[in-house]
Parts: C-alpha cells; structure tokens; sequence
C-alpha cells in the first residue's frame, strides 16, 4: 500500500459547528492518507464564473470541483488547528492525518488563506481553536 492510498477507515456525516462536519469512526494514525477529495475537472471559464465553495486548485491550470455528495471530504471543515492536511499527487488531492486522529473525532484542514479571508474570515472563524465555547456546546460540555 503507497503513501497515497487511503486506508480503510469508516466515516459518518455529522451535524457540527459549520453545519455538517466528517467524523471519523475508526482510529487513523499520523501520517496515514485518510481520504482522496475529488471533483469534476471545471475548464477555465467554468472556474472564473463558479459560485461552489468546494472548488480545489490543483495547478494553476487545474481545479476540481468537489461539490458532488458522493464527495464525503467535501463535508472536512476548516480548522486554525487542523488534524489532517491536503496534498497534491499526480494531480489528485488526498488528505494526511497530521496527528494520530481518535474514533469520534471531526477531521478538519487549513483550507488556506485565500478561501479563509474570502470564506470564513467575514462571518467570524467557528474552528476550535477560535471558538472554543461553541465546541463546548456542541459536544455536550
């Protein structure tokens, strides 16, 4: 099995502080490869005139759109604290477990500055590490 293989872990979609979240239901182990977020391959004038909020450059000549449902990385929010982070492989993108990753836990990854000053940041950024309280609540705390 390559590094670029994701490994056999189960996930469930969940309610969470963004609105739905994906949440492992397996133990993941640092640096395994956790899943592959995919999409259809937009042309360029697809990609200047999209509204998705999935979409995933992958070169400068290269972007996916991820917001198929049957896509389940679609549903990995952004965290200032992620637990998993994308990489780019023979023009796929995979997710890496940055740390070991518990049973329960919400995967999440840096979705980047761009997307987060355009994105997140207007709104106010609900990660865990920027919202504790929220978390807290959520998680019956």
């Amino acid at each position: 099995m390559g590094k670029f293989t994701p490994g056999d872990f189960e996930f469930e979609v969940r309610r969470s502080y963004a609105g739905l979240g994906l949440r492992t239901k397996s133990a993941i182990p640092k640096g395994a490869c956790v899943i592959e977020y995919w999409g259809r391959e937009l042309t360029g004038d697809e990609e200047n005139t999209s509204n998705s909020k999935y979409l995933f450059a992958i070169t400068e000549k290269k972007t996916i759109d991820g917001a198929t449902r049957a896509n389940i990385a679609r549903y990995i929010n952004h965290s200032c604290r992620p637990n998993c982070e994308p990489e780019i492989y023979r023009g796929r993108v995979y997710i890496m477990a940055r740390r070991n990753i518990k049973p329960g836990e919400e995967l999440s990854y840096d979705y980047g500055e761009d997307y987060f000053n355009n994105h997140i940041k207007p709104h106010g950024c609900r990660c865990i590490k920027c919202d504790p309280d929220r978390h807290e609540t959520l998680n019956g705390g």
